[in-house]
């Protein structure tokens, strides 16, 4: 396993930094992160957690994000109700409802708790409407993503070890009917 540790902090920032180009997010705008380490290393979800290899993912997809200025969002486990951990501007900025935890490996999952360690100003907050996501190990964060999810597809890039990865921007939702028009039309 430490010798995937390089590759797993390479792969994460790739596909951070390529999610954020593709989904066309702008600094300031939120990436949802849910990670199983154990599906990365080829266990059960919420079996085998490694906070080597969540130290790894952070570190990738946070040199990404910071390239990007956009922010980030990871989510915990059920065990604490899939709440998020962002830096506290992030939730005083986007008016988030606090909660308070502290994750750990076997209650808010590996990677939350390396969130927790490598952000500058970590707090907890209960849920989140994200402008595009990163699913590692069908962790299930579509619940914190806007309303119209699309998914994005990153060539060469379907996994993270031996986990499955779901990658999602979104999109304001269409509105009105035969009339509307959608892209600007000079008159």
């Amino acid at each position: 396993m430490k010798d995937n540790l390089a590759e797993f902090q390479e792969v994460s920032y790739q596909l951070a930094s390529k999610l954020c180009e593709l989904g066309g997010l702008k600094p300031g705008q939120i990436l949802v992160v849910g990670c199983s380490t154990s599906e990365v290393i080829g266990k059960k979800i919420g079996t085998a957690g490694s906070m080597e290899v969540a130290e790894a993912i952070i570190n990738g997809l946070l040199r990404a994000v910071r390239e990007k200025g956009v922010d980030i969002a990871v989510q915990c486990c059920e065990h604490l109700n899939r709440a998020l951990v962002v830096e506290e501007r992030v939730a005083e900025r986007y008016g988030l409802t606090r909660v308070e935890a502290f994750p750990v490996p076997e209650a808010g999952g590996a990677l939350a708790s390396q969130a927790m360690n490598k952000l500058d100003n970590p707090v907890l907050v209960e849920e989140i409407s994200a402008h595009a996501g990163i699913d590692i190990g069908h962790t299930l964060i579509g619940m914190h993503l806007r309303p119209v999810a699309v998914p994005v597809r990153i060539e060469g890039l379907d996994r993270l070890g031996a986990a499955p990865l779901v990658l999602a921007k979104t999109r304001p939702k269409l509105i009105g009917g035969a009339r509307a028009q959608y892209r600007r039309v000079e008159r």
